[in-house]
């Protein structure tokens, strides 16, 4: 599975999200994505989201690994002044 292929399933079950993602090899992921949806919910909830989002994908092991940062458009803001 490509990188892009990830970010634009993220970006289309969340919408407003941007998702940015990373690999080396392919299968390990890294992922960074920013959602409005994520206010008010904690790690494990917007994380749960996330997953959600890329379904069967998980299941099916086309991604095997994904390390994920998420972050409220306000954190976001504030991670990159």
């Amino acid at each position: 599975m490509h990188t892009q292929e990830i970010e634009a399933l993220i970006e289309e079950q969340l919408p407003g999200a941007r998702a940015t993602v990373r690999s080396d090899d392919g299968v390990h992921f890294e992922a960074v994505v920013v959602s409005a949806a994520f206010a008010g919910k904690a790690p494990v909830q917007q994380h749960r989201l996330v997953y959600a989002a890329l379904g069967e994908r998980l299941k099916r092991e086309e991604i095997h690994a994904l390390a994920l940062k998420t972050y409220t458009p306000d954190a976001w803001q504030k991670l990159q002044s």
